[in-house]
């Protein structure tokens, strides 16, 4: 058996149930898989299920193989048989084997036979093997004897495969339910035993005990507090300060739900592709006095395509999420002990610059405790499975934050040694150097430390040397480099992606996050925004290697998130003037204006008396002359005969508007 409860799995379910994609989920972790494809090729003359087959050749990673046994399909128990301990077989589908297995071309066959053996095959597999297959047991009884004959077939196929099994889920509309559980067993709480109480992500969390590898999962404990800056704190719970609440392996995923986990290619929403130019053009029209909002126009942009409209609503509620945890080893150089400790209590307590700026901004804060995170030159920042736990986590905060309504994120960290983490990330994602992203480290008396800045460098530098060899997949760089903020804020962005929840990035940490998450979802950096880079050199590449532009040039350093909060109240002006403001008089807007106004009524008025601009009907008669507030839009008449009264008034109009004189 496999380490966590089971070697090999049958993944049943009805025609796109979702059975493939749980059962990619299920070898996620594996750093090699080796595909077995039973099924033929398509037809010529069958497009569409030539579009199905290429859909599933694309979502495989770049890591796995495949190996096609249609030709032969008594070849798979061989493969099966013949895989070894350290390797990890997905086999999709048994129904493409049983229709390959009674072909007319591999027939005659004694089928129970070459059942008999795929079973035994399964039973003495040495690897971790992945089988899925059509449950066909649920359907009408075929009407054609071919039809009878693979329901047959693969139902029998299906029974075999099963007993040999150690556990076997049933995969309906996306649902995983355990049939047959592994060994230890997983323990499934119906969705009933979750309290009445709970928050809605927390529910969901509760009704679903079991994660894709059938492992028990305990129910997740409490999140961190949200505080409202300005009141009387409530006290501070064990999960806010102990750094324990991340610790218990969470399923409030919409994916995990089903049993799938968080995986590179995750096809999250993108924001409205239409409704952001729209918001742009439209300011164009509005009665501004000066030339406009400048630079500040993408803010309105980037509002209209995250909410779907092109007139974006203020951000009226707003959750600043502060992460805490410390980085050991040379990445801290420099810090001194117990200051972000020190950093995140104040901010609990309601004082200091970030809980002033949000109780000014009207904001909620939560302060996340996050594991602290090995040396990172000498070993793993954060363990494998710690990885998967903390995305989770984070995922499960910003679900929180959606389900309570609100309408944007502040994503700031607070840990030592999180700037000498982040640069190693960007070296490793973008190919930066170290000494270019990392700034002076400045001591508290304000001195610059440049034998800590070195220490720095120095701490990156090796953790990449050590990892030379290792893969730089999202979930590798978390574990090897990123560490425990790093890893919590790329959940973050990836669970508000999910819910269509915009992030103000405030700092390396988030940049960095956003970097790993383009491998998960590439869907998440579109949901972000960077209000200032701070002066800061990796915040600068990152957002260009994002394609995010810093709104503000601000230089602002007061810690991470109250940056953000800072600028927060000219972006809230920003979209209050881009949706209040009316259109320019010029192009129909009403604005203020009234009969006792200054301003010209665009009416046109009807002439005193009968005159030369009355013999076409009221329709299309203009003034006789312009009032005493009203500009004269009319080309004078000529005081004689001239070039332009003596053509014909049939002549053609020139198009160009050009005069012909």
């Amino acid at each position: 058996m496999s380490v966590d409860g089971w070697n090999t799995i049958l993944v049943l379910g009805g025609i796109r149930s979702g059975k493939s994609e749980f059962a990619e989920a299920l070898v996620a972790d594996a750093p090699t898989v080796r595909y077995v494809a039973t099924a033929a090729d398509a037809p010529t003359d069958d497009a569409e299920w030539a579009a199905r087959l290429a859909t599933h050749r694309a979502r495989r990673p770049e890591t796995w193989t495949t190996e096609e046994t249609a030709d032969d399909p008594r070849r798979l128990a061989d493969v099966i048989a013949a895989a070894g301990p350290n390797e990890t077989l997905l086999v999709d589908d048994l129904g493409g084997w049983a229709t390959v297995l009674l072909d007319p071309a591999h027939q005659p066959a004694d089928d129970t036979a070459t059942i008999a053996e795929l079973a035994a095959a399964v039973r003495s597999c040495a690897a971790r093997l992945v089988l899925v297959s059509p449950e066909v047991g649920l359907s009408l009884v075929p009407t054609t004897p071919l039809g009878r004959a693979f329901t047959d077939a693969l139902g029998a196929a299906n029974r075999a495969v099963a007993d040999a099994c150690d556990a076997v889920v049933l995969v309906v509309a996306g649902q995983a339910a355990w049939l047959k559980p592994g060994a230890p067993q997983p323990v499934a709480v119906p969705a009933q035993a979750a309290p009445a109480q709970a928050e809605p992500a927390q529910a969901r969390a509760a009704a679903v005990a079991t994660v894709a590898t059938g492992q028990p999962v305990a129910a997740p404990q409490p999140s961190p507090e949200v505080l409202t800056p300005g009141t009387s704190p409530a006290p501070v719970t064990p999960a806010a300060s102990g750094g324990t609440g991340w610790a218990a392996p969470t399923v409030a995923l919409p994916m995990v739900a089903t049993g799938l986990v968080i995986q590179p290619g995750m096809e999250l929403p993108m924001p409205d592709e239409y409704t952001g130019p729209q918001a742009i053009e439209r300011l164009a029209t509005l009665d501004v006095p000066g030339a406009g909002l400048g630079v500040l126009e993408q803010v309105v942009g980037f509002a209209a395509a995250t909410q779907g409209t092109a007139t974006p609503a203020p951000w009226d509620s707003v959750r600043v999420l502060l992460l805490h945890g410390d980085h050991l080893g040379g990445a801290a150089a420099g810090n001194a002990e117990g200051e972000s400790a020190r950093r995140a209590r104040q901010a609990r307590a309601g004082q200091g610059a970030l809980a002033r700026l949000a109780a000014e901004s009207r904001a909620e804060l939560q302060v996340v405790e996050v594991p602290t995170s090995a040396p990172m030159e000498v070993e793993q920042a954060l363990a494998g499975e710690q990885v998967e736990v903390a995305l989770r986590y984070g995922w499960r905060l910003a679900e929180e934050a959606a389900d309570a309504g609100v309408r944007l994120l502040v994503l700031g960290a607070c840990g030592a040694g999180t700037e000498a983490a982040a640069a190693a990330v960007l070296v490793a994602t973008a190919g930066a150097e170290a000494p270019a992203v990392l700034r002076r480290v400045v001591t508290d008396s304000g001195e610059i430390d440049d034998a800590a800045w070195m220490r720095r460098c120095a701490a990156v530098r090796d953790a990449l040397h050590r990892t030379r060899l290792s893969p730089r997949s999202a979930k590798d760089v978390l574990a090897e480099l990123g560490g425990g903020d790093v890893a919590v804020a790329t959940g973050v962005l990836l669970g508000a992606t999910a819910r269509r929840l915009p992030v103000m990035l405030d700092g390396p940490v988030g940049v960095a996050a956003a970097l790993v998450s383009r491998d998960l979802a590439g869907q998440a950096r579109h949901w972000c925004l960077l209000a200032d880079h701070g002066g800061h050199p990796a915040v600068r590449l990152a957002a260009d290697v994002l394609g995010l532009t810093p709104l503000f040039d601000l230089r602002l350093d007061l810690g991470e998130g109250a940056n953000a909060l800072a600028a927060l109240p000219l972006l809230r002006s920003v979209l209050t003037l881009a949706a209040a403001l009316p259109a320019h008089p010029s192009l129909g807007g009403g604005g203020a204006a009234g009969p006792d106004t200054d301003e010209p009524d665009f009416h046109e008025p009807e002439p005193a008396g009968p005159g030369p601009t009355s013999t076409d009907g009221p329709d299309f008669r203009e003034p006789a002359g312009p009032g005493p507030d009203e500009p004269d839009f009319r080309e004078p008449e000529p005081a004689g005969p001239g070039p332009v009264s003596t053509g014909p008034e049939t002549e053609a109009v020139d198009p160009s508007g050009r005069r012909a004189g």
